[in-house]
């Protein structure tokens, strides 16, 4: 009987795939980085074709590794660094510009003019989103705009828009398909009738004969076909499941009841609280976006974004060289027993929930002659925390849930430093499971109840294994002032650059 599932996790700075069993547990895997392009400060973009090659690359690699058939593959499942942006040619399947990614905010004038518009309330009351360059819409705009003849092929159905999972789907089956938790994120979908929004999309001038179709989660995209070089053998197998990377985190992490939050700290912090069916609001700058849709039902979620967290490590190894690896960070944070007063905001791309701020920059503020890298690493990872923090407060706000435990994963919840003071911040425990590697585990699990390899959400939930679980230990007084010294260096840096 069909057991295993392929998950492809397509992230922001790497391609990855892993074969998953009936457990819940990695067979085999493989990943490959590609390159990140920064042509103006701000601008972040990815070569569409290099995320095609690592994630086929990795695809191939990870099944041969694993020894299995195809026979035993039931299907694969997509997750996807979510709201990056790529247009292509229908008739060529060539893009017409690199893929403008999630971080990007060269649309912050775009935007402003919207907000200038008195177009806010009518955006978050239509997609769940608040105007900001972080979505997809504005950077179709942008496409057709500055690319010569774009807008005109587009207007004549020449040309097809799709995030990152519409991108691979196209590539691996040839159907222009999506789902509602990447459409939910466009800022070109209602996210209540749940389909493309005709007012969202003349407001940004998108022609909507470029839009995919939007399928449920779970189900059947497509299949393999026929001559894709290095993945002959899985010819014919479906594409099952597909969502976006934090949504399949929320799902890969049992978060399947309302009130259940997690955070995964990635190249930025996604902190996601499911709320059920019914879609609230936010009085607090957060955003409310499908999380799936299975067996005709939906669940939403509440979401607040950190841009910039993992990045702010790489930052400290690959820019300014004070360190080797990323745990050397960590080795260095807990050589110091605070950070001297030093605070860093890690706003390189701007601030995302609560301020939205694009044009704010990153700061290091508190700074002493007795300050060293040991402090720098150290008020490298509190910002993380800090951040996380600020977002749990307002969603439980939001929400009208009081978490009891926040779920975490992504790349640095293995530091324990951080998740220690995470916990302390919050001062609520943390659960770290075995498995990390949630968000290929949710792709994999929609995948996999398409197909009969599970049969449910309890099923799904009951795979889930804690490794560790961090409670609080700093006393409530201190982490306050921690957090009121965090909130002033905020103010620091917002706003620096010109509008």
């Amino acid at each position: 009987m069909q057991g295993y599932v392929i998950a492809l996790d397509q992230g922001t700075t790497s391609s990855r795939a892993i074969v998953f069993d009936r457990k819940g547990d990695i067979v085999s895997q493989a990943q490959y980085p590609f390159a990140q392009h920064y042509p103006k400060p701000g601008w972040v973009e990815h070569v569409p074709r290099d995320i095609i090659d690592t994630q086929f690359h990795a695809l191939g690699a990870a099944f041969e590794r694993s020894g299995l058939s195809a026979a035993d593959i039931a299907a694969i499942g997509i997750t996807n660094q979510r709201e990056t942006t790529i247009v292509w040619d229908r008739e060529t399947g060539e893009p017409v510009y690199n893929a403008i990614v999630w971080q990007c905010r060269r649309t912050a004038p775009t935007i402003r003019q919207l907000v200038d518009r008195g177009m806010k309330d009518q955006i978050l009351r239509t997609t769940g989103l608040v105007p900001d360059p972080y979505f997809s819409g504005t950077k179709i705009r942008w496409i057709l705009d500055n690319v010569p003849g774009a807008r005109l092929k587009a207007e004549q159905g020449k040309l097809l828009f799709g995030t990152v999972d519409t991108w691979l789907i196209w590539n691996l089956t040839g159907r222009h398909v999506t789902d509602p938790s990447n459409a939910s994120r466009t800022m070109l979908f209602n996210i209540d009738k749940l389909r493309w929004d005709e007012d969202m999309c003349r407001m940004l001038g998108v022609p909507m004969s470029m839009l995919p179709e939007v399928l449920p989660n779970a189900g059947e995209f497509g299949r393999v076909k026929r001559g894709i070089p290095g993945l002959e053998q899985l010819e014919g197998i479906p594409i099952a499941g597909a969502a976006g990377d934090q949504q399949a985190a929320l799902l890969g992490q049992g978060c399947v009841r309302p009130g259940q939050a997690k955070n995964t700290y990635g190249t930025g912090c996604f902190t996601l609280m499911n709320v059920g069916e019914t879609s609230p609001r936010s009085r607090n700058g957060l955003l409310t976006s499908v999380a799936w849709q299975v067996n005709g039902r939906t669940a939403y979620a509440v979401e607040g974004s950190v841009f910039n967290a993992g990045s702010s490590i790489q930052w400290l190894r690959d820019e300014l060289e004070l360190i080797s690896t990323a745990h050397e960070c960590d080795v260095l944070a807990e050589q110091v027993p605070d950070t001297g007063g030093v605070y860093m905001v890690s706003a390189f791309t701007g601030l995302g929930a609560p301020w939205w701020d694009p044009y704010a920059r990153g700061a290091v503020l508190g700074v002493t002659r007795g300050t060293r890298k040991a402090h720098l690493c150290r008020a490298v990872l509190e910002g993380i925390a800090y951040q996380v923090a600020d977002l749990l407060a307002l969603m439980e706000a939001d929400a009208g849930y009081k978490m009891d435990v926040l779920r975490v994963d992504g790349g640095a919840s293995v530091s324990d430093f951080l998740m220690q003071f995470q916990a302390d911040m919050l001062q609520q425990p943390i659960d770290r499971p075995e498995t990390v590697e949630t968000t290929a585990l949710g792709a994999a699990f929609l995948a996999g109840l398409a197909t009969g390899v599970w049969t449910g959400p309890d099923q799904v939930c009951s795979l889930r294994r804690t490794q560790r679980r961090f409670e609080p230990v700093m006393d409530p007084d201190k982490a306050q002032r921690l957090m009121t010294g965090w909130h002033k260096a905020v103010e620091r840096a917002r706003d620096w650059e010109t509008k």
